[in-house]
């Protein structure tokens, strides 16, 4: 192979078929459940706050606001997704503005954290001085059980085989959600049974440990894409590729993700062929395997081996 064909460059985003759409085809649909969901826990939250004020229950108010943070979470998320969809397409956004999905998480894992303060501070507060739910304990669990049907109706609608980083928070959120509300509900039979009031605070800050465990889930998954980690086991691929016919070393391998519907990668293989035929055949072979690997966008760089390979390396690798 000439000098002059030592180095190849092949995007995945237009080799044999493998073009990648950044609309995703599913985003449309994914933008519908996020907004069903919105609107299914806002009715909730209403229902919860209203009856969480009358009757005095601190675990049933911390619940709704729970589900309140969720259902801005998830309007976020679904704007987050609808703009990703409809604008940012064209050269001046190379990868439209998918971008967003894993900043609209990072900000709805920050806005989980005032919450959390929020219900701990009110189940001090209900713990020094616990208030007597003031009516009825059947009107109490209706409220309750309502929100574990809202939560169930959401799982149910979210739950699918691939979910974007956005749906899997909202996702988190609603088990959360689910586990408080049942929370809320044995907290006040329990009450209703023992007459022990602080049993709702300290199911309150039961309800605060869910969330947290909700942020921290979300806050993570989002910066682990913009602090740029590889969601492949980079190992395994040097591997993998260093098997393919023709491929004598896999010297630099990088791949990260745009969102976590989009994961690109680059390449670099050195090789000894002799004909554009067989180098061509190479790239195909590692696009394909990468591309089987879960890499939506490839960039193949394909030369001979260098005798100054540490001078190459340091000019092209990180």
């Amino acid at each position: 192979m000439s000098h002059n064909e030592s180095t190849q460059t092949h995007d995945s985003h237009g080799h044999d078929g493998h073009g990648h759409d950044h609309g995703h085809g599913g985003e449309s649909t994914n933008s519908r459940k996020l907004a069903a969901v919105s609107l299914i826990n806002i009715v909730g939250f209403l229902v919860e706050l209203a009856g969480g004020l009358a009757f005095g229950s601190v675990a049933l108010l911390s619940d709704a606001f729970h589900m309140l943070f969720d259902a801005l979470a998830y309007v976020m998320a679904f704007a987050a997704s609808h703009v990703a969809e409809h604008y940012g397409e064209g050269d001046r956004w190379s990868y439209g503005l998918h971008r967003l999905e894993p900043f609209a998480a990072f900000l709805n894992g920050l806005l989980l954290l005032p919450m959390v303060g929020f219900i701990l501070w009110e189940s001090y507060q209900r713990f020094v001085e616990p208030a007597t739910i003031s009516i009825g304990v059947v009107p109490t669990l209706a409220i309750a059980t309502g929100g574990l049907v809202v939560n169930v109706v959401s799982v149910y609608v979210l739950h699918g085989d691939a979910m974007s980083l956005n749906e899997k928070g909202a996702f988190y959120h609603l088990l959360g959600d689910a586990g408080g509300s049942v929370a809320v509900i044995v907290s006040v039979l329990a009450i209703e049974v023992t007459g022990i009031r602080v049993i709702d605070p300290i199911t309150a800050a039961l309800i605060a440990a869910v969330v947290t465990w909700s942020a921290v889930t979300v806050l993570r998954g989002s910066g682990e894409i913009f602090f740029l980690k590889t969601p492949l086991e980079s190992d395994d691929i040097r591997s993998i590729l260093g098997e393919i016919d023709g491929v004598d070393r896999v010297d630099d391998f990088h791949a990260w993700q745009i969102c976590s519907q989009i994961t690109v990668a680059t390449v670099h293989v050195e090789t000894d062929v002799e004909t554009m035929a067989d180098a061509e055949s190479i790239v195909r072979s590692v696009h394909d395997e990468l591309a089987h690997q879960g890499v939506d966008h490839a960039t193949v760089e394909l030369c001979p081996q260098y005798a100054d390979r540490d001078v190459h390396l340091d000019t092209h690798c990180h």
